[in-house]
């Protein structure tokens, strides 16, 4: 079984796209074939639009994966803020070779949002609760060998500032530090935030079965031994408990060379964002894993030259496990 995971990086196909789709297309859908994958986790799949449709269709995804494989695929998506329907923009797509058994996405479930009372001019105003961008999306996977996996598709909020009130002059301009740093913290609260809520969430499969086959695979916009990854992790060490060492994950890309260690490049500097963690039951069933990152290009530099491109700035990873011919025990 190969599991695999790919930033798409706003796929989009309508009139508001900044790449024509041709262009996008053909770049990205050779790189879906080369993952040939099982089970792809996407992040950052745009809604569109379509005439005679109540509601936005994933129109572009469609048109990406029509001639491969993938467009057979079962598929879970995510949905917009309230559960209605289809977001706008970065949606989280969960596709299948196999059966999907049940699909839930979690928003605020175990983490309710935290509140904020503003900072600087703002001072004094009553605080307002900081919500996750996006759920998480659980799916349960019913394998060829009988077992059903619970595969959690995950896109943290990004290492960049949230907008403050009055403190912007434009999209990457601020008018203050002080608006900027408040900025950069409320968006390190909905990464840390949300990556508990992933732990609980991991924590309540857990209890329904200890022996539970769990994957977690995603843009986590954080680089290993971050807080965000510990949190998702809680590692033996962590916990000083070698009695919940079972419920540890295993961080598979720790698995590769470390010059090959890297999903981002952002001003010269390789960073791995782009994860997936494994159960130690899945883990005895873990071959190996890859990253697709040889045309990856620099993040910084493309936008320094305003180059929105064509293919992602993330490189996929695609995981190997084998689960023989029975259903692991």
């Amino acid at each position: 079984m190969r599991l695999a995971t790919f930033n798409l990086e706003s796929l989009d196909d309508s009139a508001k796209a900044r790449v024509d789709f041709a262009a996008r297309a053909a770049v990205l859908r050779p790189a879906l074939e080369r993952l040939d994958a099982d089970l792809v986790c996407l992040q950052e799949v745009n809604a569109q639009h379509v005439p005679g449709a109540r509601e936005r269709q994933l129109h572009a995804l469609d048109r990406l994966l029509e001639g491969t494989p993938y467009a057979a695929y079962h598929r879970a998506v995510s949905s917009g803020p309230g559960g209605r329907a289809l977001a706008d923009v970065h949606n989280l797509v969960t596709l299948s070779r196999f059966p999907i058994a049940a699909q839930r996405e979690v928003h605020h479930a175990f983490v309710a949002p935290p509140l904020h009372a503003a900072i600087g001019p703002e001072m004094g105003s009553a605080p307002a609760p900081v919500t996750f961008d996006r759920p998480l999306l659980l799916t349960h996977i019913e394998l060829d060998s009988g077992a059903t996996l619970a595969l959690i598709n995950v896109h943290l909020r990004a290492p960049l500032a949230s907008p403050v009130a009055g403190q912007k002059r434009g999209p990457f301009a601020w008018r203050t530090v002080g608006g900027w740093a408040e900025g950069f913290y409320l968006s390190a609260l909905k990464r840390e935030a949300q990556a508990l809520e992933l732990r609980l969430l991991i924590e309540e499969v857990l209890e329904r079965d200890a022996a539970a086959l769990i994957a977690v695979a995603g843009d986590f916009n954080a680089e290993d031994w971050s807080a965000t990854l510990r949190l998702a992790v809680a590692a033996e060490e962590d916990l000083g408990a070698s009695e919940l060492a079972t419920r540890s994950l295993i961080v598979l890309d720790r698995a590769l060379p470390a010059d090959r260690r890297w999903s981002v490049l952002h001003h010269g500097r390789p960073q791995m964002l782009d994860h997936i963690l494994a159960s130690r039951v899945l883990y005895g069933h873990f071959r190996g894993i890859e990253v697709h990152n040889e045309g990856l290009g620099d993040e910084a530099l493309g936008y320094g030259k305003a180059l929105h491109s064509a293919a992602s700035y993330h490189a996929p990873v695609v995981a190997t496990f084998d689960f023989g011919s029975a259903a692991p025990r």
